[in-house]
């Protein structure tokens, strides 16, 4: 099934919305959710690199873990991370250890704090017209990718920023509310 189901909530929900618990409260209550300060976007930023090739539902479970781990992702604390840093999170079970998005993750702090602009001007600069596309009906419809994702990815590389494909520059557009994929019927639709 791809279009919304309903929950024992007797809520619809887009499906991969309903369950494990972790899904519903983060379907429910954050992703799609308009968000534009610079450490929400750059924790954004950073489980979403994070989650390349791995299942959401092992970022959002070690979600905690990950705000430990970085400071509570404030790039000023987290741009002064140096080798031992890099060294200590690659022996931290409760996270992804992965060196590339470990020392992303430290390089995009900086790229943060060497932006001209607050993160979430640079970001929010590249929303589209919410009345540009009807809401989508089924989950085949939600793309991977836009020409607005591949130019945010791009903007953000040009900045600094490691990590951040179309695909990527994507997920946080639907994560920080740029855009709203919730599909129509959900009881989070327009809820931006």
């Amino acid at each position: 099934m791809t279009g919304p189901v309903r929950g024992d909530d007797d809520l619809a929900r887009c499906p991969w919305g309903d369950a494990p618990p972790e899904y519903r409260r983060y379907h429910d209550v954050e992703w799609g959710r308009q968000t534009s300060g610079t450490r929400e976007l750059f924790e954004r930023i950073s489980l979403e690199a994070f989650q390349s090739g791995l299942s959401w539902l092992t970022i959002l479970r070690k979600r905690e873990a990950f705000r430990s781990a970085f400071a509570g992702f404030e790039p000023a604390v987290v741009a002064t991370y140096g080798r031992c840093d890099a060294e200590r999170l690659l022996a931290d079970a409760g996270i992804v250890r992965n060196r590339a998005k470990i020392e992303a993750t430290i390089a995009n702090a900086r790229a943060v704090l060497d932006l001209d602009r607050p993160l979430g001007d640079l970001v929010w600069s590249f929303a589209p017209d919410p009345e540009g596309r009807a809401a989508p009906v089924t989950l085949d419809e939600v793309p991977a990718t836009t020409a607005v994702s591949t130019a945010l990815a791009r903007e953000l590389r040009r900045h600094g920023f490691r990590f951040v494909g179309p695909t990527t520059a994507y997920a946080l557009m639907q994560a920080a509310g740029l855009v709203d994929d919730h599909l129509a019927g959900c009881w989070v639709r327009g809820r931006r």
